[in-house]
């Protein structure tokens, strides 16, 4: 929908005789500009309301076409305000008295939804509309606590965001601008410039124009330092803080020991995902990550954002719940909705059953069942969704996950991380030890993860860890560490790993898993 097509439905609000319109953006520039347009396109007056100017009229409305759909809305066309309507129910007693038929825009007035006069004021003029067609608008970047009263008789319009082509055009105009200004041309590879792009999308006009700007404005230089700076500031901008954590992955598959089958899964679906243009293959979704304690699922997770190059967003349950009615459903709409914002990105939802379990709704109250109930609405109307987002859950326990959260359907795959076989705990072992500054072919790798069989990953982390704080209590005459496999087997043989800890819980978990799940890595060989 271009700029014509918003000014077009505008217009045909208008002309149904629509008594309310609630326009919820930062945009309020731009969207005066429209309903300026659309006024004079319908021939109406407009008027314009803000609790400094108070109510005044917009010149160049009410008097035919003869200003043109081209003129732009700026400050100067307010008029004077009239004496005495600063305080919003002022203004709205001389509206209700005014025989006056046209467009009043109220700026930033939506505080005056939790007031009861306020409220009043606005039903009367809004049902006097069949004898006084007064359109109110309402504009502001908060659109909260709408009244029920006034909802019924309201219509929502909904700016448009940039296009992936808007966006380009802003980068263009803003690269050439500061050829202009400065003589020299924007440095940057079409890569960087396409991710800065991508992760732009999402964001209003002018936020968009501001963020180049400030990118080009810095060095001359489109990079990734300004690319984890867009994204920190998407972040905050889309209100996800407390609820939506954010980070920049730098985890790849090669910090990851195993799990192979999984890797191969997610590399096929990468370029899907990225693909915003083409849909004849379906976009992928959701996986679960199922397993034991320890196994490298956290790790995966950050993972599968560092190979795709995508924000990473840490959805915390803890801080959704809250305990007054109606707001634990609210704070996982406006998360779900700051992950969408902030897409293309991995959701990464961990202890999944801590959040959603099946016994949780009989002991709050039913709020974790109406939490339940709103994201599982949230993953049946996201199927086509043009902003991406693939959520990575995590468990250990999915007995205590209900049915209809893990159906077919709702996840892609459901992969179980089982104890790494021999082969990925060579790799584990070998990525811990270079981590820590150790050549690990200095070390018997074979023999490590001959002696590690049924260790997690952390348990493997752990030797490691405590291997090398007991060499250094042990110095050599030089003062140095020394490390060797002698070390780690001593530190392997003096751990109780959780296989044995807690055997009859794993055991029961991977009984289930057995035949239900995908298993993420080869099966280790007897």
């Amino acid at each position: 929908m271009n700029e014509r097509a918003e000014i077009n439905e505008l217009s045909a609000l208008f002309r149904a005789r629509v008594p309310l319109i609630l326009i919820e953006t930062h945009e309020e520039p731009r969207i005066l500009k429209l309903l300026t347009q659309a006024s004079t396109l319908e021939n109406q007056l407009m008027m314009r309301w803000s609790i400094v100017d108070g109510l005044g009229r917009v010149m160049g409305t009410g008097g035919g076409l003869s200003g043109g759909l081209h003129d732009a809305y700026s400050g100067d066309e307010h008029g004077k305000g009239i004496y005495q309507t600063n305080d919003l129910i002022d203004c709205l007693r001389h509206i209700d008295k005014s025989s006056q038929n046209g467009i009043y825009v109220l700026c930033d007035a939506h505080p005056g939804f939790k007031d009861a006069i306020s409220v009043r004021l606005i039903r009367e003029i809004a049902m006097d509309h069949a004898k006084c067609a007064r359109t109110l608008v309402f504009v502001s970047p908060i659109m909260e606590d709408v009244p029920s009263e006034l909802l019924r008789l309201a219509a929502h319009f909904k700016p448009r965001l940039p296009t992936r082509s808007d966006i380009r055009s802003i980068v263009i105009n803003e690269a050439q601008l500061y050829q202009t200004q400065n003589g020299d041309k924007v440095r940057g590879d079409r890569r960087t410039v396409d991710l800065l792009i991508m992760h732009l999308m999402g964001l209003e006009f002018e936020d968009v124009r501001r963020l180049v700007r400030q990118a080009l404005r810095a060095d001359g230089e489109i990079n990734q330092d300004d690319i984890r700076r867009i994204l920190a500031i998407k972040h905050k901008a889309l209100g996800g803080a407390g609820v939506l954590g954010f980070e920049e992955s730098t985890v790849r598959f090669d910090s990851v020991g195993g799990l192979s089958r999984m890797k191969h899964w997610v590399a096929l679906r990468h370029k899907p995902f990225l693909d915003l243009k083409h849909h004849s293959i379906d976009r992928p979704k959701a996986m679960l990550l199922l397993g034991v304690m320890g196994g490298g699922k956290s790790l995966a997770a950050r993972a599968i954002a560092g190979e795709w190059g995508v924000p990473l967003m840490r959805l915390d349950f803890g801080a959704i719940y809250n305990k007054f009615y109606g707001e634990s459903e609210r704070n996982l709409r406006a998360a779900l909705e700051a992950a969408e914002g902030m897409a293309p990105c991995v959701l990464w939802i961990d202890e999944l059953e801590k959040g959603l379990g099946a016994d949780s709704g009989e002991q709050d109250g039913g709020v974790s069942r109406r939490v339940l109930g709103t994201f599982l609405t949230w993953l049946s109307e996201r199927s086509n969704a043009e902003r991406p987002v693939f959520i990575v859950a995590t468990a250990n326990d999915i007995s205590s996950l209900p049915p209809e959260l893990i159906r077919k359907g709702r996840f892609d795959e459901i992969f179980f991380v089982d104890f790494p076989n021999a082969a990925a705990r060579e790799q584990i072992f070998a990525i811990h030890l270079k981590k820590r500054g150790h050549n690990p072919e200095d070390f018997d790798l074979k023999k490590l993860a001959n002696n590690a069989k049924n260790f997690s990953g952390a348990e493997i982390e752990q030797s490691v860890i405590a291997s090398i704080f007991e060499a250094k209590a042990r110095n050599n005459q030089n003062g140095q560490s020394v490390l060797d496999t002698v070390n780690v087997l001593h530190e392997l043989e003096r751990t109780r790993p959780l296989s044995i800890v807690m055997a009859e819980r794993i055991n029961r978990l991977r009984s289930w898993a057995h035949d239900r799940a995908v298993l993420a890595d080869e099966k280790e060989a007897d």
